[in-house]
């Protein structure tokens, strides 16, 4: 079977968790997570906090809401902490949600470019199962640490590890 675009792995998965920055050490000192990552009001998003982590191939993308009404909120509320988005590198973000919804999935996100510096990232979204989307997500114009909006983040835990 052919199709208009290619998937090329799983880009990273989403978490909407009540308190990011705890998950986020969480994930680190147990499981070796490192922090890449980061976006919230320091970054001027007013509505979300996010770290990203990573280990090898593995993305995650750990976000808390700023806001008491928010459809993160909602999430938490409905779920607990858990994942939101299962998102795939594709070589084209919009063929992929043309071909996925034309065959009659649901969209989530029509096809959009998030810029900065560093270039383009291009990403949409359907619906999945539940409140789950997969997203795809097209970075081959995009240099930068993860996606725009977001800054370097190195954090200051230092796991050391013994062989007792």
């Amino acid at each position: 079977m052919s199709l208009p675009f290619e998937i090329n792995g799983t880009d990273y998965i989403q978490f909407i968790v009540g308190n990011a920055k705890q998950s986020c050490h969480f994930y680190q000192s147990l499981y070796g997570f490192e922090p890449i990552a980061y976006l919230g009001l320091e970054t001027g998003d007013r509505e979300k906090v996010s770290f990203v982590l990573r280990q090898n191939k593995v993305t995650l993308i750990l976000t808390s809401p700023l806001k008491a009404e928010s459809e993160l909120n909602e999430h938490l509320r409905l779920h607990g902490d858990g994942v939101k988005d299962v998102a795939f590198l594709v070589d084209d973000a919009r063929a992929a949600w043309e071909y996925t919804t034309g065959k009659g999935a649901l969209s989530a996100k029509e096809p959009s470019e998030l810029s900065d510096q560093y270039g383009t990232v291009i990403i949409s979204s359907i619906k999945t199962y539940g409140d789950t989307i997969h997203s795809f997500v097209q970075r081959s114009d995009y240099n930068g640490i993860f996606m725009p909006g977001y800054e370097s983040f190195q954090s200051k835990l230092r796991i050391i590890v013994t062989d007792e």
